[in-house]
C-alpha cells in the first residue's frame, strides 16, 4: 500500500524531501503559506495546498491521523510556528511526526510537544562534512538514532589484501562490514554482501554499521 506523508513547510529542506519522497512512490501532500512554492511542487506530488498549518481547523481538514507520517519543516525563520505545528499534529493523533529544529532548546520544546523524531539538517550536515575533511577516508555518515551510525569508508592502503576475518572490527572496534561497494567487471559502485574470506580490494567502499566515533577510531590506529 503506497504510503501516505503530510510535509508541512516547503524552503529547501522540505521541498528536497517532497521531491524525494514523490521519486520514491509515496503518496505527498505538500503545504505552505507561500502559494509560488506551492505551485512549484504541485506537478512532482500527490497534492498540493496553500494555507496555515497553525490554524487548527485548517490543519485538522487534511486528516493527519490518517497519514502514516508528517513532517513538519518550517524553517529557522519561524520557530513559534513550528512549535505549534507540531503540537497540533500530536493533538490531531498523527501516527508519526518528524519535525525540523534549529538549536537544542528548539528541540526539546518539540519532543514536549509531541514529535516523535527531531532532526537539524544543517548540524547533521555540518558534522557529515566535518568527518570527511577531517578523515579522508570517511565518504559519508548517517545516524540510525543516537546509538548507532552508516559510515562509508574508502579502504585505507593497509587494510588492502586482508580479510574481515583478519581484521576483526567487530571485536576490536565494535564495527560490523554490512556491504562493499566495488568496482568490478559489471561497472563501477557494485554493492556486495561481504565475506568474512573475502580480502579486501583496492578502492573497496566499505559500508559500516557501529557506534558514533567507532569509524574515526578505525581510521586513526590504520
Amino acid at each position: 500500500m503506497q504510503k501516505q506523508v503530510l510535509v508541512i513547510g516547503l524552503g529547501q529542506f522540505g521541498m528536497s524531501l517532497a521531491h524525494a519522497l514523490a521519486a520514491r512512490g509515496m503518496d505527498v501532500l505538500a503545504v505552505d503559506r507561500n502559494r509560488r512554492l506551492v505551485d512549484d511542487v504541485a506537478p512532482i506530488v500527490a497534492r498540493a495546498l496553500a494555507m496555515d498549518a497553525t490554524d487548527e481547523e485548517e490543519l485538522a481538514r487534511l486528516e493527519p491521523a490518517r497519514r502514516d507520517h508528517a513532517v513538519c519543516a518550517i524553517g529557522p525563520e519561524s520557530r513559534e510556528a513550528s512549535i505549534i505545528c507540531t503540537a497540533l499534529l500530536k493533538q490531531l493523533g498523527t501516527p508519526h511526526i518528524v519535525a525540523r529544529a534549529t538549536d537544542p532548546l528548539h528541540e526539546r520544546i518539540l519532543r514536549l510537544v509531541g514529535a516523535h523524531e527531531v532532526l537539524n539538517p544543517e548540524r547533521a550536515f555540518g558534522e557529515r562534512l566535518a568527518a570527511r575533511l577531517a578523515f579522508g577516508h570517511i565518504m559519508d555518515e548517517v545516524a540510525l538514532g543516537e546509538d548507532l551510525v552508516i559510515t562509508e569508508i574508502r579502504a585505507p592502503s593497509i587494510l588492502v589484501g586482508r580479510t574481515l576475518v583478519d581484521l576483526g572490527l567487530p571485536r576490536r572496534f565494535g564495527l560490523n562490514v554490512v556491504a562493499i561497494r566495488r568496482v568490478t567487471s559489471e561497472g563501477p559502485g557494485r554493492l556486495l554482501l561481504p565475506r568474512p574470506d573475502d580480502p579486501i580490494q583496492p578502492e573497496d567502499i566499505l559500508v559500516l554499521v557501529g557506534r558514533p566515533g567507532a569509524a574515526v577510531d578505525l581510521l586513526k590506529r590504520v
